[in-house]
């Protein structure tokens, strides 16, 4: 029985519709009392900037379904993935009076995966000390303006268009952007504000084979070769790689590190395109869960590419785990070669997290007695990054996370300086050598640091941690081989010609509880590529494990052929009756009688049927892709001339039967071809997939009739 993990909540979603109007007032102090000042400090151009108008619409965000995470989570966590849509009719008018602009928007759709984490959870009222809110990945994101052209001839404005716009609205949406929502005062939330990444993945993008060759001369006669380049993706971090000019073989060896915060659910994903001066032309991708590279530490190998024809993408995957202790940092340098002479580039081997909380007593800046606009500035090498603006004040509290990726603690600083936005001007800074931080305890610190070249007291206060980045490799058995999960949007080709599993044995009736004997592998099995290997370690051998995650090997059979079992299900003698030739109706019988002696060890007696079935909930369709069928009965001397028709039962119309062509004089047809019914999740739970092979037989003739169902 297979249990969805996404559930339906329509409860949740009553409750949404009855606090709505609730929701809306919020939604509205948020625009007017920190939207609309922050507008006006960003710009001076736009200090008259106001919202005349917020209208949220009556229809309220829906929660399409809700998944719950049990395992790989915290035990003081509680972890929800919320698949929301929201569909609104509102209104929300601006103007800035200075320019006589005035615009607005119509609609807005948002379209997402809500990550909720309710933690730390304690053991008094109300439970949960605090709740953070965040988009896995960047959320669709649609919004219908009115008046955007009068909006981005404001001077300040003229550089943006609506795609930047949404960008920067989705990237806010995104990790390492959360919303943190306390529930208890004194919970500790600089934890929380403080979010540590769960690892860091280091990745070598080494070289891809076998690529398609897109671009072509002389009107499509000649086949070139492509340009090929890829594009790495991890939560809303994107690597690119250069591009090779003409080589279907390329080799990259680029590397790549990314911070990862939140797996379960993270993927790595990769896109290899073919540049070209109008459209780039897409050669492949891949999608590889991030827990499964958590759990091997290191991966080294070759993956074929989704969704073409053909080419392979070798990898290495480096799962990099953050030590809070310094024991091994020499090691680790001596792995990366951190050498003296370059101390800022290569790669890294540590991270360093830093929080920053607020400043005190800054001084006035250029212009005595007039509060500065503070942002700090910090970097670490070649590496800087700068924080958000605070207007008018010496007191700023910014509460902002920045990591920086350190090649080699030992021999860099950290240096952070104050800026005045207003006048261009600096209003403090000091230097920290994180040696210094490799001395201190859990090799973190947490305090205020003076700043030098400022007021007489002005201070910064922060929390700084330094992680090691190492790369602990697991105790493993030598014969234990094992690779990553390779997530398939759909079966690769290749990989549908020999996916069929070894076949599973078939106990005989007569000792149906001895353990099933483990099926011998043959030599051609070896050869299948990734998708087949790609089984959980502790995979039994009773039925094929779940290959891309759909049940592409299902057996046209139900698990063990006892006799008992053929009369439950689909009285097969009854095919005997369908057949009107002779030396069918032999082969059917004599298959039969081997089944009901337990004879035909590890055959399926009326052959089997290979599937892809999948649904697509964006879409609302179940997705049926036969593949193939092999070792069906022969329905006359040359073979039968097979077809699949399915239903999806109770519906049995005409408009409802989907068909694949029919191949002629085969046993073991490849049909390769997709069907698709539309229907939703919920009630695709209540339907049954009919399955039937049936032979073709000419136009009139006697030879048409069942091969086998499921």
């Amino acid at each position: 029985v297979h249990f969805p993990d996404t559930e339906r909540a329509e409860w949740l979603n009553k409750t949404v519709k009855q606090m709505w109007p609730f929701i809306c007032q919020f939604i509205e102090k948020l625009f007017r009392e920190t939207i609309e000042p922050a507008v006006r400090g960003a710009n001076n151009h736009l200090s008259t900037f106001s919202f005349t108008k917020i209208d949220i619409g009556h229809q309220p965000l829906r929660i399409n379904g809700v998944k719950v995470y049990t395992e790989n989570v915290d035990k003081r966590q509680i972890i929800l993935d919320l698949q929301i849509s929201f569909v609104g009719n509102c209104e929300i008018d601006l103007e800035i009076k200075r320019y006589f602009c005035r615009a607005g928007v119509k609609s807005i759709q948002i379209h997402g995966t809500m990550r909720v984490i309710l933690e730390p959870l304690i053991g008094d009222m109300p439970l949960i000390g605090a709740l953070s809110l965040f988009f896995l990945r960047k959320p669709l994101l649609e919004i219908n303006w009115t008046g955007l052209t009068n909006l981005l001839d404001v001077p300040g404005l003229n550089g943006l268009s609506d795609t930047i716009i949404l960008d920067i609205i989705s990237n806010y949406l995104v990790l390492p952007n959360r919303i943190t929502v306390p529930l208890v005062s004194e919970v500790q939330i600089a934890q929380l504000r403080f979010p540590m990444p769960k690892g860091v993945l280091r990745i070598h993008f080494i070289e891809a084979q076998d690529l398609e060759g897109k671009d072509t001369y002389l009107k499509g006669i000649v086949k070139g070769k492509s340009d090929p380049y890829g594009i790495i993706r991890v939560g809303n971090q994107i690597f690119q790689s250069k591009v090779i000019k003409e080589n279907l073989n390329p080799k990259w060896n680029e590397v790549y590190e990314a911070l990862v915060y939140e797996h379960p659910g993270q993927e790595l994903e990769i896109e290899l395109f073919d540049e070209d001066p109008d459209k780039d032309d897409f050669l492949g991708s891949l999608m590889i869960d991030l827990i499964e590279v958590e759990k091997e530490r290191l991966l080294d190998e070759w993956f074929t590419l989704d969704e073409v024809s053909r080419g392979k993408l070798h990898l290495k995957l480096e799962w990099l785990t953050l030590m809070p202790t310094a024991e091994n940092l020499d090691k680790v340098l001596t792995s990366i070669r951190a050498d003296r002479d370059h101390a800022n580039d290569g790669l890294s081997s540590a991270l360093l997290i830093l929080y920053l909380d607020s400043a005190r007593n800054l001084p006035s800046g250029k212009k005595m007695n007039s509060n500065p606009n503070p942002l700090v500035l910090l970097s670490v090498g070649h590496k800087a990054q700068e924080s958000k603006i605070r207007y008018k004040t010496n007191e700023p509290v910014w509460e902002e996370n920045f990591t920086f990726f350190v090649h080699n603690p030992k021999r860099q600083d950290l240096e952070v300086e104050v800026r005045d936005e207003q006048h261009q001007c600096s209003l403090g800074n000091f230097k920290l050598p994180l040696s210094q931080l490799l001395e201190s305890e859990d090799l973190t610190m947490h305090q205020r640091f003076h700043l030098s070249n400022s007021g007489p007291n002005s201070t910064i206060n922060m929390k700084i941690a330094l992680r090691v980045l190492s790369l602990e490799k697991q105790a493993r058995s030598p014969d234990h081989q094992h690779s990553a999960q390779v997530k398939r949007p759909s079966l690769s080709k290749d990989a549908r010609k020999s996916s069929f599993k070894p076949q599973v044995p078939v106990s005989p009736p007569s000792d149906s509880n001895k353990p099933v004997p483990a099926s011998p592998v043959t030599d051609s099995d070896k050869k299948t590529d990734t998708a087949e290997k790609s089984q959980p370690p502790n995979a039994s051998p009773q039925w094929p494990t779940d290959l891309s995650r759909s049940s592409s090997s299902l057996h046209a059979s139900n698990f063990s052929y006892s006799p008992s079992h053929l009369s439950v299900k689909e009285p097969t003698p009854s095919i005997a009756s369908d057949i009107s030739l002779p030396i069918a109706t032999q082969e059917l019988r004599q298959r039969l009688r081997q089944l009901e002696n337990g004879t035909t060890l590890g055959q399926s007696p009326l052959g089997q049927i290979q599937l892809t079935i999948r649904h697509s909930s964006q879409r609302n369709k179940l997705i049926v892709v036969v593949h193939s069928c092999r070792n069906l009965i022969a329905f006359s001397e040359e073979g039968s001339d097979p077809y699949v028709r399915m239903y999806l039962l109770p519906d049995k119309r005409r408009s409802g039967r989907r068909k694949t062509h029919v191949s002629k004089k085969t046993l073991n047809p490849v049909f390769d071809q997709i069907f698709d019914f539309s229907v939703s999740l919920p009630e695709v739970q209540r339907r049954t997939l009919d399955v039937a092979v049936k032979n073709s037989g000419g136009f009139l003739s006697k030879d048409k009739g069942l091969l086998g169902k499921v």
